[in-house]
């Protein structure tokens, strides 16, 4: 076909954008692009353009559909563009869908277990208990009232002075009497408590100044080595955490929280000693029995109210001290004698060790210490007033003696 509408077509402008070969040079810049724009086909360039944004779109998204230009839907369906399969692609997701999946991915935080609420447990009876101990210790007239550690420091002293007195006398009164505590902290107050005299003293005097406390020489082992680390790294105060307290050598959770309420007037936890232990056992104030006074302290703060953490120590030390005491306790005279579960119940003594020649046999009846003891000296008092017994080998070996008439 020799058409001049067919050899113009020829001077279509490519996706490059170069002219055939067989295109003429126009006179001027003006009226080439003139002709141009008289000759070329429109739908070729819709083509061109529409080809060209959908490359552009499917680098960008894939999974888009191509746009839709004018009236050119008949080429686009011809010409198809190959896009990437995806997940998303098998099953349309609408609108709805997409909301619930976003859901289910914030459901992930929960795990899928719902909160479960813990009961909190306390002993049935433990208010009026406590009122009842608090009525029966209403004298304060028990040894701790009188010399325990928040008495055995000295007033007129500095304050670093009095803290580290505090801390002291708790670490003396580890398995000792308070009466016993109290003499030795005036023996050493009039030697002078402080850091500097515990490091300069020998371990002889200062053995002498706390005896007879239970341990005595572990004891002169400790006041050292704490005084030595107090002076080294608290500038001669003691620590004012329990974290702190506890590094110390001889220095116990029970020695801690008591030091950090009576030396900082800040409560920490419960003070628990052997007293408390064993007092919080019988009265069933525990969800389980405990075995030492650490299992006890945990036990207590779990549902016993903060606010009387600082009291509970000084009304069950003084109340053990006197009234429930450890081997046959008052249950007569005690006002929780008809709540109290261990009530009128002999409470066991320490039994020996097996083999020993004070253990028991499983007959006879249990008796206290005190009772072991006299039984003891009453024996060996008997055995010294008896005569030595004279064998018959000695008795033959006796020179006669002649007596003179």
């Amino acid at each position: 076909m020799t058409s001049p509408y067919f050899m113009q077509s020829r001077t279509l402008v490519t996706r490059s954008g170069n002219q055939s070969a067989g295109c003429k040079p126009a006179a001027s810049l003006g009226s080439r692009l003139t002709k141009r724009r008289r000759n070329v086909d429109p739908v070729s360039s819709v083509a061109v353009k529409v080809e060209v944004e959908e490359a552009r779109i499917s680098e960008l998204r894939p999974s888009s559909a191509p746009l839709s230009t004018g009236g050119c839907h008949e080429l686009l369906l011809q010409q198809p563009t190959v896009q990437p399969k995806t997940e998303t692609d098998a099953v349309p997701l609408s609108s709805h869908s997409r909301r619930r999946r976003q859901l289910k991915v914030e459901y992930d935080q929960d795990d899928g277990v719902s909160p479960v609420k813990t009961e909190h447990w306390e002993p049935p009876d433990w208010k009026k208990q406590l009122g009842f101990i608090r009525e029966m210790r209403s004298g304060r007239d028990a040894p701790v009232d009188n010399m325990g550690a928040e008495k055995c420091y000295d007033t007129e002293a500095p304050a670093h002075v009095r803290r580290f007195q505090v801390l002291v006398s708790l670490m003396l009164s580890s398995q000792t009497k308070d009466q016993v505590t109290a003499a030795a902290m005036q023996k050493l107050r009039a030697h002078g408590c402080t850091v500097e005299n515990v490091l300069s003293t020998d371990d002889e005097t200062l053995g002498k100044l706390i005896y007879p406390v239970g341990f005595w020489r572990n004891k002169v082992k400790y006041l050292k080595l704490t005084s030595a680390m107090l002076q080294r790294e608290f500038g001669g105060d003691i620590p004012n955490s329990v974290e702190g307290l506890v590094r110390l050598p001889g220095v116990g959770p029970k020695m801690a929280h008591l030091a950090m309420d009576i030396a900082w007037d800040q409560v920490s936890g419960i003070g628990v000693d052997t007293h408390v232990h064993r007092i919080s056992n019988r009265l069933g104030w525990l969800r389980k029995p405990t075995k030492n006074p650490e299992e006890t302290r945990k036990a207590l703060e779990e549902w016993l109210p903060r606010e009387l953490w600082s009291e509970i120590n000084w009304l069950l030390v003084g109340f053990g001290q006197q009234v429930c005491l450890p081997v046959n306790p008052l249950c007569s005279v005690c006002l929780n004698q008809h709540s109290c579960p261990s009530a009128h119940k002999s409470s066991p003594t320490k039994r020996p060790k097996a083999g020993s020649p004070r253990s028991p046999s499983p007959t006879s009846s249990f008796k206290t210490e005190h009772e072991q003891e006299s039984a003891v000296k009453d024996q060996r008092t008997k055995r010294e007033s008896l005569p030595t017994p004279v064998s018959p080998a000695m008795q033959r070996r006796r020179p006669k003696t002649k007596v003179n008439h």
